[in-house]
C-alpha cells in the first residue's frame, strides 16, 4: 500500500469525506468538480482511497486538493472503506461520510448528512449513523431493479424483525458517521470485509448506535466501473442474510450471558 502520508493527516476540519475509487479516471474529477463548486472543500477533507486501479484515477490528485491512498492490489469496496475509518481515527476526525466515486450519490446530499450528524434531539443526543436513503418523502433516486428491490425488501423485513426499527433504505453506502460508530468500525472483526451492508445496519441498532435516515438524492452512474461490478447477486444476498442472523444470534448469546 502506498499511503501518500496516510499518518499526516490534514485535518483542519472535523469532517472527512471517505471515496473509494477503482477505474475511475472519468467519473471522479466529476465528482470532485461539483464538490468544489458546491463549496464542500471549504468544510470537508476529501480522502480518496485509490483501490489499484490500473487507469489514470490517481491523477486526480494534480488537479484537486484531495489526499489519496493507494492500494498496492485490489483489497475491494469492504476493506477500502475500512481503511478510511482507520484514517478517521488515526488524524483525529469527529464525524466521516462515505460517498462513492460514480456520481451515483449526489455531492448535493454530502451538506444535509453533516447537518444530520452534528443536530441534537431534544435530549441532547446526535445521530451516530446517517444513512441517505432513496424510499423517503423527497427522495430522488434511479430506478432500480426488481431483483435488488426483492433485496432490499427482505433486509427491510429481517432488521424489522430482529430490531423492532424500520430502515427504508439499509443497503444505502452513502452514509455518515460520528467517531464513535467509524472508530468502532475500524477495529478487527468490527465490519465485515466482504459484503458490509444490512449486516452492519442490523449489528449496529443491536449494540445500541443510533440510526436515522434522511431523503438523498442518488442517480445513474456517470462513467467507469463500479466496485461492486462482478459480484454474483444470489451468492451476496445469501452472504448478507446469513451474516444477519449470526450477528442476531451472536448479540442474543452476549446478551444473555451478560
Amino acid at each position: 500500500m502506498h499511503d501518500h502520508g496516510l499518518m499526516d493527516g490534514l485535518m483542519d476540519k472535523e469532517l472527512l469525506l471517505i471515496i473509494p475509487a477503482h477505474n475511475e479516471e472519468e467519473a471522479l474529477p466529476i465528482v470532485l468538480e461539483k464538490m468544489r463548486t458546491e463549496g464542500v472543500f471549504e468544510y470537508a477533507d476529501i480522502l480518496v482511497i485509490n483501490d489499484a486501479s490500473d487507469d489514470d484515477t490517481v491523477r486526480v490528485r494534480e488537479s484537486f486538493p484531495v489526499h489519496m491512498i493507494t492500494n498496492i492490489f485490489n483489497l475491494g469496496y469492504a476493506l477500502s472503506i475500512q481503511l478510511g475509518y482507520k484514517y478517521a481515527v488515526k488524524n483525529g476526525y469527529s464525524y466521516v461520510i462515505q460517498i462513492d466515486a460514480d456520481g451515483q450519490h449526489d455531492t448535493g446530499n454530502i451538506r444535509h448528512i453533516y447537518e444530520c450528524l452534528i443536530s441534537k434531539d431534544e435530549e441532547g443526543n446526535s445521530p451516530n449513523i446517517v444513512i441517505g436513503s432513496r424510499f423517503l418523502p423527497d427522495s430522488i433516486s434511479y430506478e432500480i431493479g426488481s431483483g435488488r428491490m426483492f433485496c432490499i425488501n427482505l433486509y427491510r423485513r429481517m432488521i424489522r424483525r430482529f430490531t423492532g426499527l424500520l430502515i427504508m433504505d439499509p443497503t444505502s453506502g452513502l452514509q455518515g458517521l460520528s467517531r464513535n460508530a467509524f472508530e468502532y468500525y475500524s477495529e478487527f472483526m468490527h465490519f465485515d470485509d466482504r459484503y458490509p451492508d444490512a449486516n452492519m445496519i442490523l449489528q449496529m441498532i443491536l449494540l445500541g448506535y443510533r440510526i436515522t435516515e434522511i431523503p438523498a438524492t442518488m442517480r445513474q452512474r456517470v462513467a467507469g466501473e463500479s466496485m461492486h461490478s462482478g459480484m454474483r447477486p444470489i451468492h451476496y444476498m445469501h452472504r448478507v442474510i446469513m451474516s444477519c442472523i449470526t450477528i442476531y444470534v451472536r448479540h442474543g448469546i452476549l446478551k444473555r450471558a451478560d
